[in-house]
Order: structure tokens, then C-alpha cells, then sequence
């Protein structure tokens, strides 16, 4: 009986490994298999989006510095989301290879890299809110009585979004520091109240103030039927800010969404909050939410600028003082073709086109 309870102890033992090499074998396959996909993923936005983003950004600010004597609100706007943008997307690199989270086991470099990106994204979305706001205030008031549409007060504007995204990421920041002083492995990207922030004033309160925005802009547009000539234009610019808000809903939206899971989770289960994270637990979700949201950088030049007449018309001038071939210069002249609206057209399609 001795040598029999061996022989099935020995037996349940082969058994319970078995049981472990398959399980751990089915976690590496599948394991792998998310990091083929990540990788296939990070590659084809490397190859796509990457490059509008940097060289769109790019253009955006030479064409606009390049053209400073004549350089509008607008303009001035465009730069500095421009700006936050380039950083945003030339940093998603390191981001979107970052398929094994390699430095969050660091936790001064996951609070840098944190950090950063959270400068830059709510920089990048705080001016994507202010110009939706902007530009009501074009349509709604005469532009040459409005004393809020100057060009000293969209400098002062800058510089306050600028401070407010600074702001938004080092005080909670400090406090958060001080609540969590002594632990090594503490990474400012995985508090809780950090990611309800971001989910607020960074998706939830600018999303709302610019579907609230373009909805009363297309009501003006809508009432202004009177002036029949012009509603083919008005249906340019229409079709335009649907693009805008879909753009964004669409890029932001997953990320927010999967941040809000997480925190919810968290709320039922406060003893689960540290434990893991989404992220770890579905790696390619959190990776393709990662995308779509830096994908919205890449995409801002396309619709806020080379979709608009007055930057395709610098654009053109910029090309031909620039261009040293005829063939070249040939070339650029047929693809940047645009009618040019005239004179005596009405402001408020001048302003809406500005953008």
C-alpha cells in the first residue's frame, strides 16, 4: 500500500506539471501572438501616420513663420498646436515600441515619460478646445468690433493653455509625490485620481465644449441659407467640423474608455487597484487605444490646415519661392489648385475658412 501511494503520488505530481507546462505554454503562445500583432501595428503606424504627423507639423510651422508680416489669429493658433503636436508624435515612438513596458519597471523613467506626455496632451487638446471656441466667437460678433479677437490676446491665450497644461500635470503631480514618498517602485502614470484627471479635463469636459461649439457654429451657418451663393462653401465648412469632432471622438474615445473601465473596476474592488492593470492584463487593447489617440496628432495638420484654403494658398507661395525645378514647381501648382473666395463675400465664411 506504501509503495502504491508513492506511485500515485508520484503520478498526480507528473500530472499537476503537465497541467502547469500546458497552461504556461497557452500564456506564451497567446502572449506572443498580442506582441506580433503589436508590433505589425506600431510598424504600419510608423509607416503611415508617423510621417504626416512630423513632416505636417513641420510644414505647418515653416509655411506660418515663413509668412510672418501676414500672420492671422489663426496662424498663430496653428503654430502652437503645431508645436504640441510634433512633440507629441515624434515621442509616440517610444511609446508605441514600448510593446513589453519595459520602463515602467523604472519608476523615475515611467514619471518622465508620463509626464511628458501628459504636457503635451492636454497642451495638444486644450488648443483644439480654445480654437473651437475661437472660431464661434469669429462667426457669432463682427470680427473688427470684437474685443476679445485681437492679436495680443491670442498671444496672452498661448501662454495661459501652456501654463494650464503645465499646471494640470505637476500639481497633481507634487501631491501625489508626497502621498506616495518612499516607495521605489511608484509610477505617476498608475494612480487612480491621475487617470480620472485625464479622463475629465482631458476627454470629457474639451469634447464637450467643442461639440457645443461646432453644433452652434453649424446652427449659423444652417440660419445664413439667405445668402444662396455662398452655400456651397457652407457646405465645405460644415462638412469640415463634422470632420473635426468625429476626428477627435474617434482618436480619444478608446483610450478614455479603456482608462474608465479600469478606474471603475478599481472603485468595486479598491483591494484589486494596485494589483494590475488593464494594460497588463489586455497588453494589445491598451496598445491599439494608445494609437488611435496619437493618432489624432497625426491627423490635426490634414484637417485643420491643409484642408483650409488660406494655408494651401501660403503653401503654394512658400513652393514657389522655395521650388528650384520648373517640374517640381509644375507639379505643386496643379495639386494645390484652389479657388480663392472673393472680396465682398461674407465674413463669417472667410472666418470659418480661416481654420
Amino acid at each position: 500500500m506504501e509503495g502504491l501511494w508513492i506511485y500515485n503520488t508520484s503520478t498526480e505530481q507528473l500530472n499537476t506539471t503537465d497541467e502547469f507546462n500546458t497552461t504556461d505554454f497557452s500564456e506564451n503562445s497567446d502572449r506572443y501572438q498580442s506582441y506580433i500583432i503589436g508590433l505589425f501595428l506600431s510598424c504600419l503606424y510608423t509607416i503611415l501616420l508617423f510621417p504626416i504627423g512630423i513632416i505636417g507639423n513641420i510644414l505647418i510651422l515653416v509655411v506660418n513663420l515663413n509668412h510672418r508680416d501676414k500672420m492671422t489669429i489663426p496662424d498663430l493658433y496653428f503654430i502652437n498646436l503645431a508645436v504640441a503636436d510634433l512633440i507629441l508624435v515624434a515621442d509616440s515612438l517610444i511609446e508605441v515600441f514600448n510593446l513589453n513596458e519595459k520602463y515602467y519597471d523604472y519608476a523615475v523613467l515611467c514619471t518622465f515619460m508620463s509626464l511628458f506626455l501628459q504636457v503635451n496632451m492636454y497642451s495638444s487638446i486644450f488648443f483644439l478646445t480654445w480654437m473651437s471656441i475661437d472660431r464661434y466667437i469669429a462667426l457669432a460678433s463682427s470680427v473688427s468690433s470684437s474685443p476679445l479677437r485681437t492679436m495680443q490676446h491670442a498671444k496672452l491665450s498661448c501662454g495661459l493653455i501652456w501654463m494650464a497644461s503645465i499646471l494640470a500635470t505637476l500639481l497633481p503631480f507634487t501631491i501625489v509625490q508626497t502621498q506616495h514618498r518612499g516607495e521605489l517602485h511608484f509610477c505617476f502614470a498608475n494612480v487612480s485620481e491621475i487617470q480620472w484627471l485625464e479622463v475629465t479635463i482631458g476627454f470629457l469636459v474639451p469634447f464637450s465644449i467643442i461639440g457645443l461649439c461646432y453644433s452652434l457654429i453649424g446652427r449659423i451657418l444652417m440660419r445664413s441659407q439667405k445668402h444662396r451663393g455662398l452655400w456651397p462653401r457652407r457646405q465645405k465648412a460644415l462638412r469640415m467640423i463634422v470632420v473635426v469632432v468625429l476626428v477627435f471622438f474617434i482618436c480619444w474615445l478608446p483610450e478614455n474608455v479603456f482608462i474608465s473601465i479600469q478606474l471603475l473596476q478599481g472603485t468595486a474592488d479598491p483591494s484589486q487597484r494596485a494589483v494590475t492593470t488593464l494594460w497588463h492584463d489586455f497588453p494589445l487593447t491598451g496598445h491599439i487605444v494608445n494609437l488611435a489617440a496619437f493618432s489624432n496628432s497625426c491627423l490635426n495638420p490634414i484637417i485643420y490646415s491643409f484642408l483650409g484654403e488660406t494655408f494651401r494658398y501660403k503653401l503654394r507661395l512658400f513652393i514657389k519661392q522655395k521650388a528650384s525645378w520648373s517640374v517640381v514647381n509644375r507639379f505643386c501648382q496643379h495639386g494645390l489648385d484652389l479657388h480663392l473666395p472673393v472680396r465682398g463675400e461674407v465674413s463669417e465664411v472667410r472666418d470659418i475658412k480661416n481654420y
